[in-house]
């Protein structure tokens, strides 16, 4: 099979943008256009290469060529960087939008710092669970993921980045409402537990070792920020990382509930086998705080 930029561009905008019109706009064609490319890519490929959903998405060969066209807009990109910075004639151009994922905590933490050491690059971050990310990578929306899975997607490599530590923090009014007489396998079940989102499973492995069977009521919050914010609020407890508890734990906004029930989440980087600088540099940032910032595993 042989296909052209302008159709793996075509594939990459419309799953990206979700429908024809609107990466028919991104691209300046007509969405007429856009569905001839898709047409054409997919006879040429013998395969069905989107589903016609709402949002639009790509299908498992789809996502394949995604990953090729991603990776050919880097290496484009790149390279006419270069042949810019060559000519003399004091050019810059444009920086390629990098996509990563992450976990929500580690973002609203120290990925951020991390990223702002590359002044020259351009992120495109989307948010997902630490034990989701991959998926990501997989279908080609994502270069490089920050997650739990330690077995590297296909066409990737991986490395271990440190761990989270996260601990059972509630402040000390909901301490007093709930549990009186301290915290107990009873007060766990009954007592409002604070939840990021449905893929959350991290209160549920804590609960599974403290109080199992317990099913208390479920206060979803998904907002990393937020999240800790209902917890000094009284909303519910929950499973808080040491970096984002330090100060509220100091000044007694929060206090654990259980010095024994600490949980490390270890963290991993995920990138493409691509021979790249942009995404070489944003995995030395990445490493370096990481290795500031978290624990080892």
């Amino acid at each position: 099979m042989e296909a052209s930029s302008d159709h793996l561009r075509t594939l990459a905008a419309v799953v990206e943008h979700g429908t024809f019109d609107r990466a028919a706009s991104a691209l300046h064609l007509t969405p007429s256009a856009v569905s001839q490319r898709i047409k054409a890519l997919e006879e040429l490929s013998g395969r069905v290469l989107v589903r016609r959903s709402k949002p639009i998405l790509a299908t498992q060969a789809g996502a394949v060529l995604v990953r090729l066209a991603r990776q050919v807009a880097l290496l484009e990109a790149e390279a006419a960087a270069e042949l810019e910075g060559d000519d003399g004639a004091g050019r810059i151009a444009a920086p390629t939008s990098i996509p990563l994922v992450v976990n929500a905590d580690s973002l609203a933490t120290w990925v951020l710092p991390a990223l702002a050491t590359l002044p020259g690059s351009v992120f495109d971050i989307a948010l997902d669970d630490q034990e989701h990310t991959i998926g990501r990578l997989r279908d080609g929306t994502a270069m490089a993921a920050i997650g739990s899975d330690h077995e590297p997607v296909q066409g990737c490599t991986v490395s271990a980045l440190g761990a989270m530590r996260y601990r059972p923090l509630a402040s000390p009014g909901f301490l007093e409402r709930w549990c009186p007489g301290g915290w107990d396998a009873r007060a766990a079940a009954e007592a409002p537990m604070l939840v990021y989102d449905r893929k959350d499973a991290l209160q549920d492995r804590y609960l599974a070792r403290f109080a199992r069977g317990a099913r208390p009521p479920r206060q979803y919050v998904p907002a990393s920020t937020e999240f800790v914010g209902a917890a000094v609020l009284g909303l519910g407890w929950g499973m808080i990382p040491d970096l984002q508890a330090e100060a509220m734990l100091a000044d007694g906004r929060l206090v654990v509930l259980d010095e024994d029930g600490a949980v490390d989440v270890p963290l991993y980087w995920q990138q493409w086998s691509l021979q790249s600088a942009a995404l070489g540099a944003v995995a030395g940032a990445i490493a370096r705080a990481a290795a500031a910032a978290l624990r080892p595993t």
